[in-house]
């Protein structure tokens, strides 16, 4: 084993790859929190390990190269087994598949770079110090929060995501807001690293964030156990999930005489229902008398509907297309409409479209033009059977960014999640996807109706807690009376939370750094 260690290549490449590629078991379905601390804390070592080689045996080799190559490698194995599920999106039309291996090795590649930019930053300040640990979590959690917005921002599989086993450990979320969770998380992740350090200080920085944990903990448990809901002002929710293939989206009448048979409609009974994303992929469906027949006879003025679907808005003689959230009653009138404002690239949008346009690219998506980015407010308000409500519309991986929903006050009653998981087939995607929602719901105090095509559709509490299920490729509904309650975000800011947390750290770094610690 040593002779490996001694060996350039296996320390740059072949290690820190390894390390990166299991970390997908720490986090959903498989969630175990312990390899992601064996992974970071090897990290650690291996940066510190490359800094001592480069001064003897590495030392005619860049230094900063180096730290390049490591933390690359290990954010590939980090992003090609956490995200090679986004391949499958490409299976569906043959005209896309030799993009297959490209996805496969170059989007992992980019994102690579949040590990070994950060990495060549600290890589000259690494030492078997307390000082070292703080810094690298500020760097690291600095990295994660800008991957939240560059490019549009992908913010899959942050660390913080990595606890969603604990319902107990996230309801500091709805109190300090993810990324400050994120950042105190990496913290506890490097820890075990201290371990080979000869500072006996490190045991009163490991006791800390060990009470630091219990603590949070029971927190969790108090505030989950003490939560009350408001029993008399309901109103009755429905989500219905159509598992057809997405193939069979392209036939709107078999579509929606599916989504009418799983509803299960019952004309007295006040209901609002919710369907999947994309289930009218023509944006001229609400000319079809057919379709207003069908909607009309199955259902009662006692009724709403919120579905997805593909729509269209003429301005200045240009034609703008939108993936919508559409809430329409039993006349197929459009009470209200969210058009979603974070596109995935290349899914619902071609970035440099003038160009590949040329060469014959189009959106994976049905459709040859792009969408356009949706400028209204997420929040909807609509009054159903004399109650005021609003909703919180968030169009499927709109659900992973905590930034669109953690500030939004406006007394928000409920957040609905639809999405269209078939793109990503049997694998661990639809499970990660869902697991943001429990998230999302925690952040805000919430109650959350997800429903999704061949994905997790759920009832969530505003503590994360899974009320009621449809899992992956399981069609049917499920329903459910939701009190109508004003949500308990806490009213601090969070992004001034996390730049003074992260204050808080740079401070700390500066006087252990001070003190030699």
């Amino acid at each position: 084993m040593l002779k490996f260690f001694n060996r350039r290549f296996f320390i740059l490449f072949i290690f820190p790859f390894f390390l990166g590629s299991i970390t997908v078991l720490g986090f959903n379905p498989f969630n175990l929190l312990f390899v992601n601390a064996f992974s970071m804390s090897m990290l650690f070592y291996l940066i510190y390990y490359v800094k001592k080689k480069t001064q003897s045996s590495y030392r005619k080799k860049p230094f900063l190269k180096n730290l390049f190559f490591l933390g690359t490698s290990y954010g590939f194995g980090f992003f090609l087994f956490g995200l090679y599920w986004i391949t499958y999106s490409l299976t569906f039309d043959p005209s896309f598949k030799f993009l297959i291996p490209f996805a496969l090795i170059f989007i992992p590649l980019f994102l690579s770079l949040f590990f070994s930019l950060p990495i060549i930053l600290i890589g000259r300040f690494v030492e078997f110090k307390i000082s070292s640990i703080i810094l690298i979590s500020i760097l690291f959690s600095i990295s994660d929060f800008l991957r939240s917005f560059i490019l549009t921002g992908f913010p899959w599989n942050l660390w913080a995501y990595s606890l969603s086993w604990s319902q107990e450990s996230l309801q500091i979320l709805n109190f300090i807001g993810f990324f400050s969770l994120n950042l105190i998380l990496i913290t506890i992740l490097f820890l075990p690293v201290t371990f080979f350090f000869k500072n006996k200080f490190k045991y009163i920085l490991i006791t800390f964030f060990v009470i630091l944990l219990f603590s949070n903990y029971f927190f969790g448990s108090y505030k989950i156990n003490s939560y009350k809901e408001d029993t008399e002002n309901r109103i009755n929710f429905k989500i219905v999930s159509s598992g057809l293939k997405l193939s069979e989206f392209k036939d709107q009448a078999l579509v929606l005489n599916n989504l009418i048979k799983i509803s299960e409609p019952d004309k007295k009974q006040q209901t609002i229902f919710v369907w999947p994303e994309g289930v009218f992929l023509d944006e001229n469906f609400k000319k079809n008398n057919q379709l207003k027949k069908k909607i009309k006879e199955n259902f009662s003025k006692n009724h709403l509907i919120i579905f997805g679907a593909n729509t269209e808005k003429t301005q200045n003689s240009k034609k703008y297309y939108f993936n919508s959230l559409l809430i329409i009653d039993n006349d197929m009138n459009i009470i209200s409409q969210y058009n979603k404002q974070k596109l995935v690239p290349f899914g619902e949008f071609l970035p440099f479209e003038n160009l590949l346009r040329k060469i014959g690219f189009k959106k994976i998506t049905e459709g040859y033009n792009s969408f356009s980015r949706g400028k209204n407010d997420s929040i909807i308000t609509i009054n159903f059977n004399n109650k005021i409500i609003n909703i919180m519309s968030l169009i499927c991986y709109e659900i992973i960014f905590p930034k669109i929903s953690e500030n939004k006050q406006k007394n928000l009653n409920f957040i609905v999640n639809i999405s269209e998981d078939a793109w990503f087939g049997n694998s661990i995607g639809p499970q990660q996807h869902f697991v943001k929602a429990i998230y999302r719901a925690i952040e805000n105090g919430s109650y959350t109706v997800r429903s999704a095509n061949m994905g997790i559709s759920a009832f969530i509490s505003p503590t994360g807690k899974i009320l009621k299920i449809l899992n992956s490729t399981e069609a049917g509904n499920i329903e459910m009376d939701l009190p109508v309650i004003k949500s308990k975000n806490n009213n601090t800011n969070k992004s001034l939370i996390f730049t003074l947390l992260l204050i808080i750290y740079a401070i700390t770094f500066l006087l252990l750094k001070k003190f030699k610690l």
